[in-house]
């Protein structure tokens, strides 16, 4: 339901995955149109004559009937403090524009992408993960989740067992889909920071690809400011060019989000 620049939705569903990461979904409004690894302002409705907002990326893709949504837990937090205790039937407040730069159209063409996501900063890469342009524009597509904490690895069966046996992705999932998750904080396969993995080499020796090359790479990134800022020196360093909505890049960055 429309009201003013707002839509009023009702929460479908709510998963906490830990004590620390929830998400959520909401009905969509039917004139609501966005692109996958756009994010919306959204907020809870309340007495105030400006409802406290924040950005929030699209975890469901363009074509989904519902609205799905990642959050991590901030007992301090304006906003998440209060969102994280939201039941069904609920209401939540949607801004009317979707924005953000962190989507394919705005990327050089390539043969390979890497969908690099740190916490909560893995909710784009859900929407993107689903889009069937992705794996038309590349061969293999690389998603790569960094987290402190094993349980902290949420969606990975949407990436290891959904997707590859999805109706009309499914195909092309197995095919060109490879998931990497990496813990910092306890014993884990893959172990490190997304940034040392890759001025290591690890992360090529360990999926048996070459060293990144501005070339055939593409890169995306979402996740915590000190993992943005590094990446955005090490893919410099290597020579790939950042992206934006005026001008396609080798690589993209979500400023809106914050981890």
């Amino acid at each position: 339901m429309r009201n003013g620049n707002h839509y009023r939705e009702t929460v479908l569903s709510v998963r906490h995955w830990t004590d620390r990461v929830f998400s959520f979904s909401t009905t969509r409004p039917d004139s609501l149109r966005f692109e996958n690894g756009q994010f919306i302002m959204l907020g809870l409705p309340g007495g105030e004559e400006r409802p406290l907002m924040r950005a929030y990326s699209f975890a469901s893709a363009n074509y989904e009937d519902a609205l799905e949504f990642l959050s991590i837990k901030m007992p301090q937090g304006k906003l998440t403090s209060r969102l994280q205790r939201i039941q069904p039937g609920d209401e939540l407040l949607l801004s009317d524009k979707p924005v953000g730069s962190l989507i394919l159209p705005n990327l050089l063409p390539g043969k390979r992408i890497y969908l690099l996501g740190t916490g909560t900063g893995l909710a784009p890469f859900l929407s993107i993960a689903k889009d069937p342009e992705l794996y038309e524009r590349f061969e293999q597509v690389i998603l790569v989740h960094g987290v402190r904490h094993r349980a902290d690895l949420v969606y990975g069966d949407l990436f290891t067992r959904e997707l590859p046996e999805h109706e009309l992705l499914g195909e092309a999932a197995r095919r060109q889909l490879t998931y990497y998750p990496t813990v910092t904080r306890e014993p884990f396969p893959q172990q490190g920071r997304i940034t040392t993995l890759i001025e290591s080499g690890q992360l090529f020796r360990d999926l048996d690809v070459p060293p990144m090359d501005p070339a055939v790479d593409r890169v995306m990134l979402c996740g915590s400011m000190a993992m943005l800022n590094d990446m955005r020196r090490v893919l410099g360093d290597l020579g790939l060019r950042e992206g934006c909505t005026r001008e396609a890049g080798h690589f993209l960055v979500e400023r809106a989000y914050v981890e």
